[in-house]
């Protein structure tokens, strides 16, 4: 009897109330490419304390790396400079697009509600989201595990998995919750999610982030960004 595939997604959110951006990204990969991949990533990781003296456990929060907050380094003049930041991002996403075996996606939607409105949008939004994975492993004939970054206080994301209809649902299990800086994994899902959100954006004085996702393309298993 074959076992069915098992997917493996990793999910994180970006966005903000006053830009109107809800928007959620993943990475995703197969479950037989987890270690060789870890070890990928590692790599990376290690070749960033080389060249950039970033330790290997130093958490890569996009948001506050990518805005010149926190000491990264371990050389002070380093940490001072925001333009090598941005180059460490470049390497990420070169990285990221060169790795065959991960796929990436992003949903969004963009919005003038405020306050509790503008919290169930981003609910609404992850529904969706989790919808579309599910369908898209139904259509392949796979299963899915879904890692999301976070604490699981929030009961919006539990609510989403269990709105599936068992007898077709193929993403399983609520969402498995884990804080960024223990895993490599959703640290990746972080900076995705960021470099999606400057995409939408455009942000002005924030040219430099706006790259970052275009030259993701490539894995974005969507095509782009979907708005939903």
């Amino acid at each position: 009897m074959t076992a069915t595939p098992l997917r493996l997604f990793y999910v994180d959110d970006s966005g903000a109330e006053v830009t109107g951006f809800a928007t959620f990204s993943w990475i995703d990969l197969k479950v037989e490419d987890w270690k060789p991949g870890l070890r990928q990533v590692l790599d990376w990781r290690k070749r960033m304390m080389a060249e950039h003296q970033i330790p290997p456990l130093y958490e890569f929060h996009a948001t506050k790396f990518a805005n010149g907050r926190g000491n990264p380094s371990l050389e002070a003049a380093w940490n001072r400079k925001k333009s090598n930041r941005s180059v460490v991002i470049d390497d990420f996403v070169e990285f990221l697009a060169s790795c065959p075996w991960v796929g990436i996606g992003t949903v969004y939607s963009e919005t003038r509600l405020r306050r509790g409105n503008f919290a169930r949008e981003r609910a609404q939004v992850y529904g969706e989201l989790i919808n579309l994975i599910d369908a898209r492993l139904s259509k392949a004939g796979e299963l899915g595990i879904l890692v999301m970054d976070g604490d699981g206080t929030d009961d919006s994301y539990v609510s989403a998995h269990r709105s599936l209809p068992l007898t077709t649902r193929s993403l399983i299990e609520d969402p498995v919750f884990q804080h960024s800086h223990r895993s490599q994994w959703v640290q990746l899902a972080d900076i995705t999610a960021y470099a999606a959100y400057q995409h939408l954006l455009r942000h002005e004085g924030k040219e430099f982030c706006w790259p970052w996702y275009p030259k993701l393309m490539a894995r974005d298993v969507l095509g782009g960004p979907q708005v939903v």
